[in-house]
This record gives C-alpha cells, sequence and structure tokens, in this order.
C-alpha cells in the first residue's frame, strides 16, 4: 500500500502549500523579467520558456525513473520556478543548449539525485549556472547592450532573439557588450587614460539600465516580504554585508574601489538577495543563522567581483554558503521551549 509521506508540521495554513509559495515567488519575478525585456530585448522571456520545457521534461523523466508519482510532483511548480530563475540569470541571446544543459543538470544532479525538493543541499538554479559559466564562460558573459548603448538605438527584435539563440549568429557581437561590472574590473587593469574615458563612456547608460533591473527585482523582493513568503534576516544581512565592505575600501582607495551604490545596483545584487539566497532548503532556518548566512554571501559576492575570476560573484557565494549552512544552523539555534538558554552547539564530554 502505496501512503503519502508528509514531512511536519502536518497541518497547513489555507493558501499556504508549496505550490503557492511557487507561484508567489514567480509572480514576484515578472516586474524584473519586464525590465530586463524592455532593456535587452526578447531573449529572457524565451530562455525561461525554454527552461520550463526543458525543466519539466527533465523532472518528468528522473520522477519516472525513481517510479515517483509524476504528476503529483509537477505541480508543487518548484521545478518550473527552477527554470524561471535559470532564465532571468543566463545571458537574453545565450545559445538554447546552454540553457537546456544548465536546467537539465539542476533539475536532475541537483535536485532529484539528492531525494528531489527538501532534500537538496545545493541551490538547484546556481548549481546549473555555475556549471554552464564554467564550462562555457565566452557566451556566458555576453550580454545584449542597452539599447541606449547600441548605435542603431534598438534592441534585438523577438526575430534576431530567436535567431541568436537557435542559430547563434556570428553578428550577435554587434549587439553584445560588457555588463558594468565586467567593465569596471577590467577598467582597474587598464593603464590608459583613453581606456577609462571610453569606458567611463559606455558605462553611464549600462548603468542606469541595471539601476533600472535591481529596482524591478527590490519591488518584487518587496512583495515576497509582505506576502510572508521569505523573511527581511537574509536579504538584508547580505545587501548590508556587501554595501559594508564595498564602502569600506571605498574609503580606503577611492580610485580603484567602486562605491557601494554600484555594487548594490548592478549584476545581480538584488535578484540574489531576494530570490536566490532565500532558497528555504538549501539556506539557513533560524533567524540568526539567516544573518550569517546573508552576511557571509553579501562578503564573498564583493571579494569574487573585486579579486576572482568572474564579474559577478552571486551564484559562487550562494553555493559556498550553502556548504556552511548546517553548521551555521547548528550554531545559532534558538532557545527551546523548557529551557533556559539556546543550545550552542556539540560541547565536548556532554551527552547529545
Amino acid at each position: 500500500m502505496a501512503l503519502l509521506r508528509v514531512t511536519s508540521p502536518h497541518t497547513q495554513r489555507a493558501g499556504r502549500r508549496t505550490s503557492w509559495v511557487m507561484l508567489m515567488v514567480m509572480l514576484a519575478t515578472v516586474p524584473g523579467i519586464a525590465a530586463q525585456t524592455w532593456l535587452f530585448g526578447w531573449g529572457t522571456i524565451i530562455n525561461i520558456v525554454i527552461a520550463g520545457i526543458a525543466a519539466l521534461l527533465s523532472e518528468a523523466l528522473i520522477l519516472s525513473v525513481r517510479r515517483r508519482a509524476v504528476a503529483f510532483f509537477l505541480k508543487d511548480y518548484s521545478a518550473l520556478l527552477t527554470a524561471v530563475l535559470l532564465g532571468i540569470a543566463l545571458p537574453p541571446t545565450v545559445a538554447w543548449w546552454v540553457t537546456v544543459t544548465a536546467v537539465a543538470f539542476a533539475i536532475i544532479f541537483a535536485k532529484q539525485l539528492y531525494g528531489g525538493l527538501g532534500n537538496n543541499p545545493f541551490n538547484p538554479a546556481m548549481v546549473g549556472y555555475a556549471i554552464v559559466l564554467v564550462s562555457f564562460p565566452v557566451p556566458m558573459t555576453q550580454w545584449v547592450g542597452a539599447h541606449e548603448l547600441l548605435a542603431s538605438g534598438a534592441i534585438p527584435t523577438f526575430t534576431q532573439s530567436l535567431q541568436a539563440i537557435f542559430q547563434h549568429l556570428p553578428n550577435i557581437d554587434s549587439y553584445t557588450m560588457a555588463t558594468p561590472l565586467d567593465g569596471f574590473k577590467h577598467k582597474n587593469e587598464l593603464s590608459s587614460a583613453a581606456a577609462f574615458n571610453t569606458i567611463d563612456a559606455l558605462q553611464t547608460a549600462s548603468l542606469n539600465s541595471w539601476l533600472w533591473i535591481n529596482g524591478a527585482y527590490l519591488l518584487g523582493g518587496l512583495m515576497l516580504l509582505w506576502l510572508r513568503v521569505i523573511t527581511w534576516h537574509t536579504p538584508v544581512a547580505l545587501l548590508a554585508a556587501l554595501a559594508a565592505i564595498a564602502g569600506a575600501f571605498y574609503l580606503i582607495d577611492p580610485s580603484h574601489a567602486a562605491t557601494p551604490l554600484f555594487h548594490l545596483t548592478t549584476g545581480a545584487a538584488m535578484f540574489g538577495a531576494f530570490f536566490i539566497a532565500t532558497d528555504p532548503v538549501s539556506s539557513c532556518t533560524s533567524n540568526r543563522g539567516k544573518l550569517v548566512y546573508g552576511a557571509g554571501i553579501g562578503i564573498l559576492i564583493y571579494i569574487i567581483r573585486t579579486w576572482g575570476g568572474y564579474p559577478d560573484g552571486v551564484a559562487f557565494g550562494v553555493l559556498l554558503m550553502n556548504f556552511a549552512a548546517p553548521l551555521i544552523d547548528y550554531y545559532t539555534q534558538p532557545r527551546t521551549y523548557g529551557h533556559q538558554k539556546a543550545k550552542k552547539g556539540l560541547k565536548i564530554g556532554e551527552d547529545n
């Protein structure tokens, strides 16, 4: 006889099922997706559609192999959310097979082979993203320049985006440009004053574009806080730590370090803080643990952005702190009912 396995607590509040949470998170990404589409073209939406199909097929396949109820688990929308997050994170004109590779690896290896939703120690979307970033660094760092930067004053059309994704046209270089993070990283390595000025001129419109995008994801994150889908601890700690360390280095050497505002409004800062780092499975669970966890991600993002080999460090920062999440939770346990103080971890000579 097949038994339905339900984890504790066994009672649920109305409207707070897993599927509802996943749908609310996807709904909160709409402002950011709209901003990316307006500024970079249709590639993001096309990526999300490709990723969604690949995610559902991958999940259905592995569930069939594991002899699980396919329809039952697909209806929790967790695979679809992973696809949406990956579709947002990937460059708008990346080849379709890169998207499929990232999604398949995220679903099969980072999620289902650990036992499915609730058992994965790492954020599946960031595992898939990191795999393709390390494997295909060139296409993964080619972002469409904001329409203000293009000589024609227009972003790629829907047809051009489709052609770039499915045919990988060589003239896509006419659309792709360095992101502000990538430009600033290489700016520090250049010695020519003319090169510095050239990069500064190219960055102005791009910086404004990423400011709008991060503002849109901040709006979506505030929606999640209002709905109580997430708590404030992780995103606030992440953004505060990132701003604090960026501010410290900027005060020490303003000629080479970027301002805190630059780090908060470029790249995937807001998207990572509210939609990636807050994954309830792979992050910390205690409130104090979430503060430590978020602060660790913020510090790692700055370190990778400044001294690492990649322009942004959200994915690697999240994955590294996923390693530490169980240990952080163990040493930040709240006081339980009937005890005078919280447990501070296992001590030598004490019974567990």
